[in-house]
């Protein structure tokens, strides 16, 4: 049967244009993992394959902050158990996670990035990211965010590796604002603090026509390498914006603030993921969908909805499948026992 696009029509400044074409079904959503008990959000896939996750310390009982998923499903602790042995009330060490919120296979690197805010109830320690040697599982250097780049409700929840530059960006979902980090020096330095790019634009999002109220700031985010720019996204939001990383990196504040577009209005994500060939995919919280956006040609399609997406968080590319965690936030109303966290994939 022929299959109809129906033109929905502009929906941002940047001139965006959202297509209604029927979407995967659940059928073609596949479970790699399932966590019982244990809430997963971050995830990432290396290069050659391995597959790592994390579990934020939202509450008490927490298993393993970091997990490599096997083949199999099952999952090990990682690098070992001792660095997931920390319990809240502890002392905050340099050889145990505390917060962790995403982890990034970069190369041949693992970025592990920890909070160092458990519960919510604010920054302990300096929020860092541990960097693990893939080859031994060792760990390589530890980056630790300066005084001035954070504020004490800060929770850091995403990061991008520009290898161009030698800058790890990342945002600030806590309080509103961008994070630029050098991987050679160290230094840290904070951008767009409190700016209507960077900031929440509601109070709560509907999903299955309940209020999920809460107040998200700049939380997705992704790189395009090829161009130089960098794409984010308030969680509680509908605007996407990009800028330049050659103003991110060396303009002034002024010049920065300057410097931001808005590029679409978009549905409510967390996560973002860009491809090699330009497509940008969040998810549609509220609609159980993930979107893909086709940034050359201004074009937003469902890539998949149904029941089997319960809040896509996180995602990763392997070998043209889209991988995302289903962290079913919005579902959450007490103990988590018995409720099924999992990883899933999708071919794009």
């Amino acid at each position: 049967m022929k299959k109809i696009i129906l033109l929905i029509g502009l929906i941002s400044l940047a001139g965006c244009k959202s297509l209604s074409i029927p979407a995967p079904t659940d059928k073609e959503i596949e479970n790699v993992a399932s966590f019982s008990g244990q809430q997963v959000t971050g995830l990432s896939i290396s290069d050659r394959g391995r597959m790592f996750a994390n579990f934020p310390r939202w509450r008490k009982g927490v298993e393993n902050s970091v997990v490599e998923v096997l083949e199999n499903g099952s999952s090990n602790a990682y690098p070992n158990k001792s660095w997931n042995t920390w319990e809240v009330g502890s002392p905050a060490k340099d050889s145990v996670f505390i917060g962790v919120q995403s982890v990034l296979a970069f190369e041949n690197d693992l970025y592990v990035l920890d909070t160092r805010n458990s519960l919510f109830q604010g920054v302990i320690d300096n929020p860092r990211i541990f960097v693990f040697d893939l080859e031994n599982n060792n760990l390589k250097r530890t980056y630790i965010l300066e005084d001035a780049s954070f504020h004490s409700d800060s929770y850091i929840n995403d990061l991008r590796i520009d290898k161009k530059k030698q800058k790890v960006y990342l945002t600030d979902s806590g309080h509103a604002g961008i994070i630029v980090l050098d991987l050679k020096t160290g230094a840290s330095n904070r951008v767009l603090n409190d700016h209507y790019s960077t900031l929440t634009e509601t109070d709560h999002l509907t999903i299955d026509g309940k209020k999920w109220k809460n107040v998200i700031h700049s939380d997705g985010i992704a790189l395009d390498t090829e161009n130089d720019i960098l794409y984010y996204h308030a969680l509680t939001g509908y605007s996407l914006y990009a800028i330049s990383t050659d103003v991110l990196v060396n303009g002034t504040s002024k010049e920065i603030e300057k410097g931001v577009k808005l590029i679409a209005k978009t549905s409510a994500p967390d996560g973002m993921i860009l491809d090699k060939k330009g497509n940008l995919y969040l998810a549609d919280l509220e609609n159980h969908s993930i979107m893909k956006f086709n940034i050359s040609s201004n074009l937003i399609t469902d890539l998949a909805k149904g029941e089997k997406i319960r809040w896509a968080d996180t995602f990763s590319i392997y070998q043209d499948e889209l991988y995302f965690t289903n962290s079913r936030i919005n579902e959450i109303n007490g103990e988590i026992t018995n409720i099924d966290f999992t990883i899933n994939k999708i071919k794009i």
